[in-house]
């Protein structure tokens, strides 16, 4: 399940915790699994959270990491219902990022917005209104994506300010992505990576300014900062997930 080096009982703790049962389930062991890439891509650097590679949309970030972990949850600031847990989160001294990993969901699954009115409260403050509009004209229709589920950013984005604001560190909210060619027998065409990336391009400029700052970039692109304590692990992931 686990490639070297990634320390399978933490890991197997954290996915427990989580409450997804991914392993139980038999949903880890799929062969279009996302938590399996993600797990395997930060679980390594659990133990070795100061050699995990700076994301290039956020090196003028306070690097080195100072944590890492796998399916975090980020709570709202209230008690009852449900809270988002994030694929990994990073600490660095001063910043929070929460990661969102996604494989073929986004060439895969329909997009809903169900945004209850939770998400209405006055809770998150003037800063985080570009999420806030963001939220109001994808329940509108206004705003429609075909590959980004804009709607789970935005409830991550509220868990994280929540978060950050606790824990007194800048979040961050990094949606990291595969760009795989292919979905079992069935091709990805270069028109929706494409596509993807545009969706991606146009959420970031709409939450522009929020007290979350929103970045994104593949796995790939971030593979080609991994350096010489770490570039091995970077093919393990290519060589079984191909991302």
């Amino acid at each position: 399940m686990f490639l070297p080096g990634v320390p399978d009982e933490k890991v197997q703790a954290a996915l427990a915790n989580a409450g997804g049962n991914e392993i139980g389930s038999g949903k880890f062991d799929s062969l279009e699994s996302s938590a399996a890439l993600a797990v395997n891509a930060f679980g390594w650097f659990l133990e070795r959270a100061s050699l995990l590679p700076p994301f290039p949309p956020l090196a003028d970030l306070d690097w080195p990491a100072r944590q890492v972990s796998v399916e975090r949850q980020m709570r709202f600031p209230w008690a009852g219902g449900r809270h988002p847990w994030l694929d990994a989160a990073v600490e660095t001294d001063g910043h929070l990022i929460g990661v969102e990993s996604k494989r073929f969901e986004p060439f895969r699954d329909t997009k809903t917005v169900n945004l209850s009115e939770a998400y209405d409260r006055d809770v998150w403050g003037d800063q985080m209104a570009p999420f806030a509009n963001m939220r109001d004209q994808l329940r509108t229709s206004a705003v429609q994506y075909a590959h980004l589920d804009a709607a789970q950013l935005v409830k991550h984005a509220f868990g994280l300010v929540t978060e950050g604001r606790r824990i007194g560190k800048a979040p961050v909210l990094l949606y990291l992505y595969a760009e795989p060619a292919r979905r079992g027998h069935l091709h990805i065409s270069a028109d929706s990576l494409k596509r993807h990336r545009q969706e991606i391009a146009e959420f970031a400029a709409m939450v522009a300014g929020a007290e979350v700052r929103f970045a994104a970039c593949s796995y790939r692109e971030w593979f080609t900062v991994w350096g010489d304590q770490t570039v091995r692990h970077a093919d393990a992931l290519i060589e079984r997930y191909n991302p």
